[in-house]
């Protein structure tokens, strides 16, 4: 049994004749935490959301969990229920106090009773330090405090892996912080993380593996002390000079 949780081969994806990802090959260890960075357009969200079948793709195979990712309904059931997915922009409902966002789903996908989803709710609200939030609306957090709601969320659904795309691109830089320390504390759990984001000091704090990805391909990747201590490609180099000062 290999003990990688995702691996992706040969993956390629065209949107129109725009060829977005190209060869991509990447295996995940169960447990293992990466970082994906890269320029704008270079493909990494997009590889990231083929994991859990949010984008489809023409070419190439991904097995998450010992499942093979393919146009079958049960087959993408199954890889969501150990995936979850916390997005950029927070994707909370407005009309739903933070609680009620939080058990909609382990209510009406997975059947779980109201009493117990709320339970759920609230002990995942207090590992982001945000239950006393629990009876506002979305509209009343701060962008911060909306996230941390969204990872408590992604929580709720006891993942093996959780995917993480760009969490704190669209924060002010004083909230950035406080989602990126709750991060840091679950990168400490045996959870599958892989994450797409700018924020090198988290890379270099928590990741096993930094991947660069330019162009729609994985130009580098290596350990943190070795990828921005020794590039080895002339694209890595350019990009760390412009995002380390």
């Amino acid at each position: 049994m290999s003990d990688n949780i995702i691996e992706i081969k040969d993956l390629n994806k065209w949107y129109g004749d725009f060829h977005v990802l190209k060869d991509i090959n990447l295996s995940v260890k169960k447990g293992e935490i990466i970082v994906i960075c890269g320029p704008s357009g270079s493909g990494k969200s997009t590889v990231t959301r083929c994991m859990n079948y949010l984008e489809t793709f023409q070419e190439g195979t991904i097995v998450v969990n010992g499942t093979e990712l393919e146009d079958d309904v049960k087959k993408i059931r199954d890889v969501r229920s150990n995936v979850a997915m916390v997005f950029q922009h927070f994707e909370l409902f407005p009309h739903l106090s933070i609680v009620d966002n939080l058990i909609l789903s382990p209510m009406h996908v997975h059947k779980i009773p109201k009493k117990e989803a709320t339970e759920t709710a609230m002990k995942y609200l207090e590992r982001v330090n945000i239950a006393d939030q629990a009876d506002k609306y979305p509209n009343q957090l701060s962008g911060g405090q909306k996230q941390r709601v969204a990872i408590a969320r992604a929580l709720c659904a006891n993942p093996t892996i959780m995917l993480f795309d760009e969490p704190t691109s669209a924060l002010d830089p004083e909230m950035i912080n406080e989602v990126l320390d709750v991060m840091v504390d679950l990168a400490k759990e045996e959870k599958t993380m892989i994450c797409v984001t700018h924020e090198m000091g988290f890379a270099k704090r928590v990741a096993d593996r930094v991947i660069f990805m330019a162009d729609g391909q994985i130009i580098e990747e290596n350990t943190p002390d070795e990828f921005f201590d020794n590039p080895q490609t002339d694209r890595l180099k350019e990009f760390l000079s412009q995002i380390i000062h």
